[in-house]
């Protein structure tokens, strides 16, 4: 698999960014917006993407150490951040993929210049609300009640989640939780208290294929009934693939097959 490393942007605004990229065969331009989980220079789903695309993820301000969070109060200074990323990296027509958090973003993107983008792949995208089916507060959960609800399998996923840091290492607990408070900050702006900033007013104006990719056991956006809210909504016919044995957090649980199923489409 194709290796990765960051590199470091700065958007017209003056966002300050990181941007985890990688290529081993060049090809079409491929943006990933990451979830509410962050970015790891170690990401199976991004490497197996980068041996067919060019792969850039950029982390999002207040990620890591990207910076510039304060320039980004809205759904719509998150969406043209989006778009000044691309600029900065020097990018025409990417193909953009994207999951949870950075889903809503890349649909937004896809709306709001819908000639932009290539085509869109979104994995468990949130941004849509079903009174019916009420999107769980993470912002209110106990640590210990997230894996269940992210995870197919809560025991490997609650490693996950921490990154592998020793909590027996006081610095390390502290910039965990640091970085954690920096990230549920910037994450908060669009997703408190509830995951809806009005996209579904918007997706009439999307243009580009889109292909939807699900855990079949995710508990945060259940696939029944929020896919098909999904294909109700957009104006074009958006193709779904669901994955066995994962949760929310599909990317990690099962890297190949999500990414198989971007590259199949992308590819298409």
């Amino acid at each position: 698999m194709a290796a990765l490393h960051w590199e470091s942007i700065e958007t017209a605004r003056g966002c300050s960014c990181r941007v985890l990229t990688g290529s081993g065969a060049g090809g079409t331009p491929l943006v990933f917006f990451h979830g509410i989980n962050g970015l790891s220079e170690t990401d199976p789903m991004l490497e197996r993407l980068a041996d067919r695309f060019a792969v850039h993820a950029p982390e999002l301000p207040g990620y890591g150490e990207s910076s510039g969070e304060e320039l980004l109060e809205d759904m719509l200074d998150f969406t043209l951040h989006g778009w000044d990323v691309v600029d900065a990296l020097g990018l025409d027509r990417p193909a953009l993929a994207a999951h949870s958090m950075g889903g809503m973003i890349a649909a937004e993107m896809a709306c709001v210049s819908n000639e932009r983008p290539s085509k869109l792949a979104l994995v468990a995208p949130a941004g849509l609300w079903l009174d019916e089916s009420p999107i769980p507060d993470v912002f209110g959960m106990l640590p210990h009640q997230l894996p269940g609800v992210l995870f197919h399998d809560p025991a490997a996923g609650a490693a996950s989640l921490t990154g592998g840091v020793d909590f027996s290492d006081q610095q390390a607990l502290l910039d965990f939780f640091v970085g954690n408070a920096k990230r549920l900050g910037t994450a908060g702006k669009i997703l408190f208290p509830i995951p809806n900033r009005r996209l579904s007013k918007r997706l009439y104006r999307l243009r580009v294929p889109t292909l939807l990719v699900w855990g079949e056991s995710d508990a945060l956006i259940p696939v029944d009934p929020y896919a098909d809210a999904w294909q109700e909504r957009l104006p074009v016919d958006a193709e779904l693939v669901t994955v066995a044995e994962a949760g929310h957090m599909a990317p990690l649980e099962q890297p190949d097959a999500v990414a198989d199923s971007i590259t199949k489409f992308l590819e298409g």
